[in-house]
């Protein structure tokens, strides 16, 4: 299989699931945007109407915060599982592992697309103007994609070996959750030592401060954090690519006899 006929296969995939997707639910596509801002409403109601978070414009802090971490949290979680829900034709058909969560991601993909057009809408309508500082947005988006792709292609392999590991990931995403600044501003510590310490031990927490830098200040993020961070996730997804590869007898293997 050519590179190009793998890329469009995994567009095939994820356009195929998108539709079955929406064939079960009344609203259908709509719920692209629906159920990120349902995540929202929930979450502004516990901490600015019930807590009364002291944060001015706390709602498109959290949008930008919580509209880019769900892209990241529910990619992951979906592609971890692909492989394994792929049993049925893993079983059937000697095929690359990696189209199952890499399908899934594109998948993904399309649906935060939807999402970060309404959240640029929103920031409009609250005043945030357009500058040329959203252009670091590209290449914030582009790192974003490979952590999402390398922590999937981690995710997968282990729930194929295991399938135990689908719980960790969930609660995984819990602890990211409360731990990312969704909710808290990690700038706004006591310490700024803790800050630089929370930024730089916690790669997703970085990325979500990377747009609320870049949406809310107009400012660029710290371009050499950026590809770090780009570049390691880069060689942890490769070497995923080369696991997965070498290890497609013994991963079909799991996932069917599971």
């Amino acid at each position: 299989m050519t590179l190009t006929q793998y890329l469009v296969l995994i567009d095939t995939m994820a356009r195929m699931s998108l539709k079955a997707d929406a064939a079960r639910y009344f609203f259908g596509y709509i719920w692209w945007l629906l159920e990120p801002l349902l995540y929202v409403v929930v979450f502004y109601v516990v901490f600015e109407l019930i807590l009364q978070s002291p944060r001015e414009n706390f709602l498109v802090f959290l949008m930008c915060g919580k509209l880019s971490f769900i892209w990241f949290s529910k990619s992951v979680t979906q592609a971890s599982r692909s492989i394994f829900v792929g049993r049925g034709l893993i079983g059937n058909v000697d095929i690359n592992k990696t189209l199952f969560p890499m399908a899934a991601i594109q998948e993904g993909l399309y649906k935060q697309a939807s999402v970060f057009a309404l959240l640029f809408l929103v920031l409009i309508f609250n005043g945030y103007v357009v500058s040329a500082s959203w252009g670091w947005l590209l290449p914030l988006i582009l790192v974003n994609y490979i952590v999402i792709v390398a922590c999937s292609l981690v995710g997968a392999y282990l729930v194929c070996f295991l399938y135990d590991f689908n719980v960790f990931i969930n609660l995984g995403m819990i602890f990211l959750l409360f731990t990312s600044g969704i909710f808290w501003d990690p700038r706004g510590l006591p310490d700024p030592a803790a800050t630089e310490l929370v930024l730089a031990l916690n790669p997703i927490a970085f990325l979500v401060d990377a747009y609320r830098q870049i949406l809310l200040v107009g400012v660029a993020p710290d371009l050499s954090h950026l590809a770090a961070v780009g570049a390691g996730f880069g060689l942890l997804a490769w070497a995923m690519v080369l696991v997965i590869r070498r290890s497609s007898q013994f991963l079909a293997l799991k996932v069917i006899t599971a």
